[in-house]
């Protein structure tokens, strides 16, 4: 067994890089991973490179622990029994396919965790299933591919629809496209193949589509979806009495949902008159809603679509926290697959918080905890760690039960220093916006105007003294 003098030590001075990587074994064992290849790669194969050995390179580049897949593969060398290249080439051929069934893995294994804790989320609707799916597109890469050359414009290497269980916090299904300028609407029929009876699906308007919210009714769910300008509506009364809300007014009214003309289903339209405009300046919302009245007035649909934000959080933590967009890998495929580890890393941060929320409750995890100083301290210390406690010896949380590490985790959890995770306090807004000075030179030295703003106070002080 691993623990003795040096492993408490760690648990004591950094129990989140102790839970991290016990998280990891248990999540993303070696022996799993090579079994998940062989199980869902149609053409890939594994002859010296095994697919857990690419994750583990990958993961130290999402993680923070090295800069580029080179500075991986050079710290991993003497577990990677092939050169440089290969790597690179395994990366930029690993199927699509792969990348979603590793978020699929590694999310089946936090729920299972999570639920164990007992530190999943205040459900947004008690009863039913709720799911918010959003897409991300990868921002452009280095143009380091001969076709990218001599272009103005930056490639961009594909994007993915991401789906997050509210409750839990986990993202827990990833559908990657390669061709970054495909519509959203065109990746609706894998979203269809997740939905299940009494599910409740929250999207964005570039998910309103007729299909998509029939596709969603025939299969018993619902859906809270913004409605999209071309989805065409008939009224079927006006609209009642208005509610006050924190975010606006909303009224309701029942529609029906309009193809070629014709009606194809009925549903609720509910209207928000907000009191501060959305990013785009629209100071209405419409939302389009097949649930009950009896199951969620007007009001509840307005805030269940506002809970999207979620997702918004999830991909700020994967762009703030962990390095999930990777401008030298420009091969589709390959850019997928580091973002599908940095989701899978995400998840684990989200066992982490669960943990946390089991023994310090979910209202001061929500408001205080800031997953980037949760990742930064597992990227700090967990080289060390590491090298203290080798791999090998930490196998053990790759066999126990979801329940039994979840002892260790909620024990652990509680020797964390909350005051060293703790978010930074919202800055206060400027009061006069800073005035632009037009520099005549390209270049300014910084010692120079601070002994200008320096003697100028000085200078102000003394005419004071005089008055």
């Amino acid at each position: 067994m691993i623990f003795g003098p040096m492993f408490d030590q760690f648990v004591n001075q950094s129990p989140i890089s102790v839970m991290a990587r016990a998280t990891i074994e248990h999540a993303l064992s070696a022996s799993a991973l090579d079994a998940l290849f062989e199980d869902t790669a149609e053409r890939g194969y594994t002859r010296e490179l095994l697919f857990s050995t690419t994750v583990d390179l990958m993961s130290l580049v999402v993680a923070g622990k090295a800069p580029h897949v080179q500075a991986a593969y050079k710290h991993l060398r003497e577990r990677v029994p092939v050169t440089l290249k290969c790597v690179y080439e395994k990366l930029q051929n690993l199927e699509t396919g792969v990348s979603a069934a590793l978020v699929r893995h590694v999310a089946g294994r936090g729920q299972g965790l999570i639920t164990a804790l007992g530190g999943t989320c205040q459900p947004l609707l008690p009863g039913y299933r709720v799911r918010i799916i959003d897409g991300n597109h990868l921002a452009a890469t280095q143009r380091r591919l001969r076709v990218t050359r001599g272009h103005s414009a930056g490639p961009l290497p594909g994007q993915s629809l991401a789906v997050l269980d509210p409750v839990s916090m986990l993202i827990t299904d990833l559908i990657p496209c390669e061709d970054a300028h495909t519509q959203e609407r065109a990746l609706i029929e894998p979203v269809l193949a997740l939905v299940e009876a009494h599910d409740v699906w929250i999207e964005d308007r570039n998910f309103c589509t007729v299909d998509f919210l029939i596709g969603v009714a025939r299969r018993g769910a619902y859906f809270v979806a913004r409605r999209h300008g071309n989805v065409t509506l008939e009224p079927q009364g006006k609209f009642g009495a208005e509610v006050e809300t924190e975010t606006g007014w909303v009224s309701e009214r029942q529609v029906w949902v309009c193809r070629d003309g014709q009606r194809v289903m009925s549903v609720r339209l509910v209207r928000v008159r907000l009191k501060q405009p959305t990013e785009e300046g629209d100071w209405e919302v419409e939302i389009l809603t097949n649930l009950p009245a009896e199951v969620a007035d007007a009001a509840t649909v307005a805030h269940l679509y506002l809970k999207r934000w979620k997702i918004e959080g999830a991909f700020h933590e994967l762009t703030m926290a962990l390095k999930c967009e990777l401008n030298t890998l420009g091969y589709p495929r390959a850019a997928l697959f580091g973002f599908a580890v940095a989701v899978a890393a995400y998840n684990v941060l989200a066992v982490l918080k669960a943990a946390m929320r089991a023994v310090h409750g979910e209202a001061k995890v929500q408001n205080e905890v800031s997953g980037y100083y949760v990742a930064l301290e597992w990227a700090m210390v967990y080289a060390g760690m590491m090298i203290a406690l080798p791999a090998e010896q930490w196998a053990v949380f790759g066999s126990m039960s979801a329940q039994q590490l979840a002892k260790y985790l909620r024990r652990w959890a509680t020797k964390i220093d909350m005051e060293k995770i703790k978010k930074a306090p919202p800055r206060k807004p400027t009061k006069q916006p800073t005035r632009r000075i037009h520099d005549k030179s390209p270049h300014l030295s910084t010692a120079r105007l601070l002994d200008r703003a320096k003697n100028g106070r000085q200078r102000k002080a003394k005419t004071r003294n005089q008055e």
